[in-house]
This record gives structure tokens, C-alpha cells and sequence, in this order.
């Protein structure tokens, strides 16, 4: 047991070294504090790790934080992959926005309750991390695939029907609309005409 979770513990050390030697915007700037500090950048994530999550906890502000933290960089990755020629980061971070939807569908509907969670956004933040971290199994790929993607195979053929009628009735709404606005366009038209005429005869009496 304790091999296992040690072999774990080292396999995660080495996935988040191998993140952290990355070039991008953030590990530039681990690299410069990292030389003018002597301190590792592993260690450094980890202290801003430890300092995000405290704050999140007693800090002023927490909920933007949270979702900052769940939407900065997921969208920086994201755009990473629609540039990339490669298909499995872009199913990757299209499946944590899938996943981040629902989980924010939810929180609106059950935020009533989710206010008396201690910490709540400090979970909330743990979660989102754990969507988003870089394996196999992250948080994103087991609830999209154990909830979300059954659900939405058993009732497709049924949602795809209620688009379909939604998508109708907007077009004849639409229709509808815009048929009165020209209607009423006419209208004024005529009027601003008729309006015209009758001054022009009214002019012409006048002079008379």
C-alpha cells in the first residue's frame, strides 16, 4: 500500500515536473524568479498552491478567484489546440468545457445549498483543477463519460427533435416579426405620403 501510494506520489511529481519544463508565459516567468531566487519552480507552484488554496478558504474574493482559476488557463490551452494540428487536445479541452457547463448548470440551480458548504470555493477550485489536470482519468474525462455521454445518447433522438421544433418556431416567429415591421414600414410610408399630399393641396388652396 504504501509502495503504491508512493509510486503514485512520484509518478504525479514527475507529470508536473515534465508540465513545468513547458515553454509558455508561465513557465518563462517560473524561470526568471526561479534565477533570481535559487528556489526550484516545483517548489515555487507548490507555495502558490498552498497560498491559493488558503485564501480561497478565508480570502476576500474567493469565488472570482475560483473561477478564474477554472477558466484562465483551460481557454489558454484551448486556443493552444484549435492552432495545433492534433485532435486529442482539442477533444481533450472541448470535454472539460462539456463538463464545465453542466457542473455550472448545476451550481445555478443548487446554489441555495452550496452557500452552507465550508470552503466551497476552495473545493470548487480543487475540482476544476482536478478536470483539468494533465492524465488520462482526470475529473473532466470520468464524469463526461460516466454521466454526461449516457444521458445524452438515451434522450439524443429527443433533444435533436426539440431543437429542431425550437429552431421552427423561432424561424415562423421571426417570419411573423418581420413581416409586421414592414407592414407597419408601409404604413408610415403611406401616412408620411398622404401627409405630403395633403400639405401640397393645402399650399396650392392658399395660393388661390
Amino acid at each position: 500500500m504504501a509502495s503504491t501510494t508512493s509510486g503514485t506520489a512520484e509518478g504525479w511529481k514527475a507529470k508536473l515536473n515534465k508540465a513545468l519544463q513547458e515553454k509558455n508565459f508561465f513557465t518563462d516567468l517560473l524561470q526568471k524568479i526561479e534565477d533570481k531566487t535559487g528556489v526550484r519552480r516545483m517548489y515555487i507552484v507548490i507555495a502558490l498552491a498552498a497560498f491559493l488554496g488558503i485564501y480561497l478558504m478565508v480570502g476576500y474574493g474567493a469565488q472570482f478567484v475560483c473561477n478564474f482559476v477554472g477558466f484562465l488557463y483551460p481557454a489558454y490551452a484551448s486556443v493552444k489546440a484549435i492552432e495545433s494540428s492534433q485532435k486529442e487536445d482539442d477533444t481533450q479541452w472541448l470535454t472539460y468545457w462539456v463538463v464545465y457547463s453542466f457542473f455550472a448548470l448545476v451550481e445555478f440551480f443548487a446554489d441555495i445549498f452550496l452557500f452552507w458548504i465550508p470552503f466551497y470555493w476552495f473545493l470548487k477550485c480543487v475540482f476544476l483543477v482536478w478536470c483539468m489536470a494533465p492524465i488520462a482519468s482526470n475529473g473532466s474525462q470520468m464524469i463526461y463519460h460516466r454521466l454526461i455521454k449516457p444521458i445524452v445518447l438515451k434522450y439524443q433522438n429527443k433533444i435533436d427533435d426539440a431543437i429542431d421544433k425550437a429552431a421552427d418556431r423561432l424561424q415562423e416567429v421571426f417570419g411573423i416579426a418581420k413581416q409586421k415591421v414592414g407592414d407597419f414600414a408601409e404604413d408610415i410610408g403611406r401616412g408620411a405620403a398622404n401627409d405630403a399630399i395633403r400639405k401640397r393641396m393645402a399650399d396650392v388652396t392658399k395660393d388661390e
